[in-house]
């Protein structure tokens, strides 16, 4: 009768775990960036601990602020660069390699069965794997980083059933902000999110990672995927370690179940200042924009940039139009592909792969009064610069938005 989290934490704890309990539980891999190494580190040595528990386990990819900034963001960047010689990390991904949780995919650390920690809240991305991911704090990742343990309340689980076929112009963007229009933003506190149905199966890795992704957005704990051909396949060659797959029981508990029906699934939007303010787009008012931004660990993958450039090809953009790929390796194969070719021909300006200005820190924020067509993650008022206007979109809807400059439904285009 158990879930996929109550699995993975009964071999994570050394017990059999169930909903609720508290455990204290061995993490397989650990992730903190450029924004929250620093204070993991800071409190590190505030306990007086001088090694990490296994540097071969720890990931630390630099994605937020980079290129650096400032001088002040430069000089963060040497203090952790200088502790990751010291404590002989080799997990490390410098500017321009691209977003954390794009990276640690690409690199084999998100695997079925395991549990992945990360000192970001959009951890849950690694559940797209059949993993349990999850964020936690600064000082709770140091005590990672010093034990490779955690304590952790297993969370109940929340059954969502997506069955049918995507039409054209809707993604896997549109599904998630459809859910998460549904669940609320507070839906899913502290459970963990099981993904099934035919549409789920039908889904790429880019598309399973956008769900996962977003789990957070309604309150998750974790966004799971059951892993099945399509992640063993996306893992060949590339896994960090040997891995067990692990599934729900037929007879598993879940606090509750939601059902959608992806054949009358349209595009969605979610409009300023809350990511459950969730409407179909025929339901959307045109609203004038200023800027579109096409990336984020959302939908900053080679699939993304390939649907943007299907509807940019051969025309111009109205409105600045920034795109900025997850990783190193995304941009080299949009390069390869002429996707690259095709944005920039269009008007679209291509950042370096990292975070952009998703979180408001840099590369591209919008002005007060501006409004900002986003294939991120979050809405909120000041999330991409003081007093802007965000409303979030699958790839397609902000490609055919950038066209008009306005919000605009991709199957008109």
């Amino acid at each position: 009768m158990s879930t996929i989290s109550e699995k993975i934490f009964s071999r994570a704890s050394g017990k059999n775990a169930k909903a609720n309990d508290f455990v204290i539980a061995d993490v397989d891999f650990a992730m903190a960036h450029d924004g929250t190494s620093v204070l993991a580190v800071k409190s590190f040595k505030e306990m007086g601990e001088e090694k990490v528990w296994n540097p071969d386990k720890i990931v630390i990819p630099f994605d937020h602020l980079t290129p650096a900034n400032t001088d002040t963001t430069a000089a963060l960047h040497h203090e952790i660069r200088e502790w990751i010689k010291e404590q002989k990390i080799s997990n490390f991904y410098d500017v321009g390699e691209g977003i954390c949780h794009q990276l640690l995919p690409e690199n084999g650390f998100a695997l079925p069965g395991k549990l992945v920690v990360g000192a970001d809240s959009h951890s849950c991305t690694y559940g797209a794997f059949g993993a349990f991911g999850t964020g936690v704090g600064a000082t709770d990742m140091s005590e990672i980083f010093a034990s490779g343990k955690l304590w952790f309340k297993v969370p109940e689980s929340i059954k969502i059933t997506a069955d049918g076929n995507f039409n054209d112009g809707v993604y896997a963007k549109d599904l998630i902000l459809k859910i998460i229009g549904t669940v609320g933003v507070a839906g899913a506190t502290y459970k963990a999110t099981e993904f099934y149905g035919t549409a789920i199966d039908s889904m790429s890795m880019s598309g399973r990672m956008t769900l996962s992704n977003m789990a957070i957005e309604m309150g998750g704990k974790a966004g799971i995927v059951p892993p099945d051909k399509t992640t063993f396949d996306f893992l060949k060659g590339i896994a960090a370690e040997e891995y067990e797959p692990v599934y729900a029981d037929e007879d598993a508990i879940y606090s509750s179940e939601y059902t959608f029906d992806v054949n009358e699934l349209e595009p969605q939007i979610a409009s300023p200042h809350q990511v459950d303010n969730v409407s179909d787009i025929s339901d959307i008012k045109p609203a004038k924009l200023d800027q579109a931004f096409i990336g984020t660990c959302t939908n900053g993958r080679l699939e993304d940039l390939e649907v943007a450039a299907s509807i940019l090809k051969g025309e111009k953009v109205a409105i600045r139009t920034l795109i900025v790929p997850a990783s190193r390796n995304v941009l080299i194969e949009a390069v390869r592909k002429g996707i690259v070719e095709t944005l920039l021909e269009a008007g679209a300006v291509i950042g370096s792969p990292g975070c952009g200005p998703c979180l408001g820190g840099h590369m591209g924020v919008i002005g007060k009064g501006e409004t900002c067509i986003s294939t991120a993650n979050r809405n909120f008022k000041g999330r991409m610069g003081v007093g802007g206007f965000i409303y979030l979109a699958s790839p397609a809807t902000a490609a055919a938005s950038a066209l008009t400059g306005e919000i605009t439904d991709p199957r008109e285009i």
